[in-house]
């Protein structure tokens, strides 16, 4: 059993996979994630972890990880099953790491472009040969609503809605238009952008909302949730084989 440790900007998530298939999985608060990790131990005996940040990880929970399961912490120095050709590769982020790895793991001999929509918008793309290049950052749905607001005097925040309004008649559905709007044709002109240069291409569609944006897109994408986590899994795998 593997013990897996997600800790994203805004949520903590944690999970236990037996071999490839999920089993286990919740959102916790990122205090309790040893309290947690120990619950799930006991329960499912697990053997190995990684843990996955994009923010600063107390010295203290790592430490007392280390002394309970045998813990990979996931950096730019920990083995991957794909060919990094990023400029920059210690200043990629461990979530796109993770989800790149889910892309060659989980469609092998294929080009992917992943589309995670958590706190930020990121592309990934990896081609067939597992060569990952980069892709593209923008801000997520809930970060533009509060950009609105915050940079602004007086636009309201408002909560995700989904409009088909092209001209908003109202300044709530004028910022409904542009965010909710705005956000779908991105993510569709980026998708159609990738499939000009590649005519074989799987989408992937992953992140917080997921739900709220996949059958919204006019592009045929796999809507997969937990495609981070599984990604997580697998460099677990790769290292421990």
């Amino acid at each position: 059993m593997n013990l897996i440790i997600d800790i994203g900007n805004t949520r903590v998530k944690i999970a236990v996979f037996k071999n490839s298939k999920l089993i286990h999985s919740k959102s916790i608060n990122k205090e309790n994630i040893v309290i947690e990790a120990v619950q799930l131990i006991n329960k499912f005996g697990c053997s190995n972890a990684i843990i996955s940040s994009v923010v600063k990880i107390k010295k203290t929970q790592i430490t007392k990880l280390q002394a309970i399961i045998n813990l990979i912490i996931l950096s730019s120095e920990t083995k991957i099953p794909f060919i990094n050709k990023y400029s920059t590769p210690k200043t990629l982020g461990m979530d796109r790491v993770a989800l790149v790895s889910a892309a060659v793991t989980l469609f092998s001999n294929k080009n992917v472009l992943v589309i995670d929509t958590g706190t930020c918008i990121t592309y990934d793309y990896v081609d067939i040969d597992t060569c990952y290049y980069g892709g593209a950052i923008s801000p997520g749905i809930q970060m533009r609503y509060k950009s609105l607001n915050k940079f602004t005097e007086n636009l309201p925040l408002l909560e995700p809605k989904y409009t088909n309004q092209l001209i908003g008649e109202s300044t709530d559905s004028c910022i409904h238009t542009g965010v909710v709007k705005g956000t779908i044709s991105e993510i569709d002109s980026f998708i159609n952008c990738y499939r000009k240069k590649n005519k074989d291409l799987t989408v992937v569609l992953t992140g917080g909302d997921t739900k709220f944006l996949a059958n919204r897109l006019k592009n045929s994408i796999f809507a997969n949730p937990i495609f981070l986590l599984e990604g997580l899994n697998a460099i677990l795998t790769y290292n421990i084989q």
